[in-house]
């Protein structure tokens, strides 16, 4: 079956479907295609797309917002997006890894603190 439409051409009903993706704009196109690899998080091991990257729980949404603003106006090539979402990505990580290290040497010094406490107990 074949319907007009007002771009003059004929569209079938399959085609329809098809057309959402050239209706994309370019610099989501590349964001979305463009694929780097980060040792950091989730994403450890794994080739993931800038678009990814640039909406993972590790971008904050303001960050995010003016990434993607100064990346359309033309004012950061797509090789600086790719350096500061790295960036940003991979420190935040690390920063996540460190934090619960802290906690897990607390009970580690407990137990030597109680031995170091029976210790006068038993020689009296």
């Amino acid at each position: 079956v074949t319907v007009k439409s007002s771009n003059k051409e004929p569209v079938t009903a399959a085609g329809q479907e098809g057309d959402d993706a050239p209706k994309e704009e370019p610099w989501k196109t590349t964001l979305k295609t463009t694929v780097v690899h980060v040792e950091a998080g989730e994403f450890r091991g794994h080739k993931v797309s800038l678009w990814d990257l640039l909406h993972s729980r590790y971008i904050p949404k303001e960050n995010r917002k003016e990434l993607l603003q100064l990346y359309k106006a033309g004012e950061l090539t797509l090789e600086q997006v790719k350096t500061v979402v790295t960036t940003i990505v991979t420190r935040t990580a690390a920063g996540e890894r460190a934090e619960p290290e802290a906690p897990e040497n607390g009970p580690r010094a407990e137990p030597e603190a109680t031995e170091a406490e029976r210790t006068p107990l038993h020689r009296d």
